[in-house]
């Protein structure tokens, strides 16, 4: 079987460099072809042999560096910079989309729900590693509360961040996951990291934490969760923003 990670971490680190590590697989290439092969082993393999199995885990003595940004590193809307400026008090999480019970949760009450914490490894496009203790509340927590209807079976992320200015207009940061990986065990969102409050350059004031999966689906800047039965209405239809680009969906490690 293709050893996924090192294929794509090593080729990334070896050819490429920054987030344009897969721009050369996309559309009909070969090496698009190559990717896509391995992302859909990696995702039968999860799917059929272990769907609930868990990443690895670490000790704190693992930690020995701060954890690096990966993605976007601010949102500059006047609406996030203004909870900002209060500490985020004001932040409200929304659920949509294909559900019995919409929910607007604040910050204040998503840190009085189930916590959890687990200290992992963020498995970066761009070929670089780190450890980290991430502290949040499990996203089946989360949409528990909000029922989902029978239907759903994505959980699309909308964010704050702008990651494209244009004539066109502003392009906001948004990714997905389905809803195997939303009530995976190991699934948060996560307002802590390493013991301290979330810090704006890794998305406060809550940002997803997808262990089995590549970074940049852990997605930064959340301010809506819409479940969905179907991508195609999102973007170019991929499922997210890099998929969009030619990028894997699933991204699975």
């Amino acid at each position: 079987m293709i050893d996924r990670r090192k294929l794509l971490l090593g080729g990334a680190a070896l050819a490429l460099s920054g987030c344009k590590v897969l721009d050369d697989a996309a559309g009909d290439s070969a090496l698009h072809k190559l990717f896509a092969s391995a992302e859909n082993l990696t995702m039968a393999s999860q799917r059929l042999l272990s769907p609930n199995a868990l990443a690895p885990t670490f000790e704190p003595s693992d930690i020995r560096q701060g954890q690096r940004p990966n993605g976007s590193v601010n949102a500059d809307s006047p609406e996030y910079l203004s909870m900002a400026a209060a500490g985020f008090e004001p932040y409200q999480l929304r659920i949509t989309g294909l559900v019995e019970r919409p929910q607007s949760i604040s910050y204040g009450a998503l840190r009085n729900m189930p916590q959890q914490s687990q200290i992992t490894r963020h498995d970066c496009v761009e070929g670089w590693s780190c450890i980290a203790k991430w502290t949040g509340t499990p996203l089946s927590a989360v949409l528990n509360e909000a029922k989902p209807k029978l239907t759903a079976r994505y959980a699309v992320f909308h964010c704050f961040d702008a990651i494209e200015r244009g004539l066109s207009g502003e392009v906001f940061y948004y990714e997905s996951i389905d809803l195997i990986d939303a009530y995976h065990p190991q699934t948060i969102l996560a307002y802590g990291l390493n013991d301290a409050a979330l810090p704006i350059a890794h998305g406060a004031p809550i940002r997803l934490r997808v262990e089995r999966q590549l970074g940049y689906k852990q997605t930064k800047f959340i301010h809506t969760i819409e479940l969905t039965d179907s991508l195609l209405p999102y973007g170019a239809g991929k499922g997210s923003y890099w998929a969009d680009r030619g990028y894997e969906w699933y991204a699975g490690i």
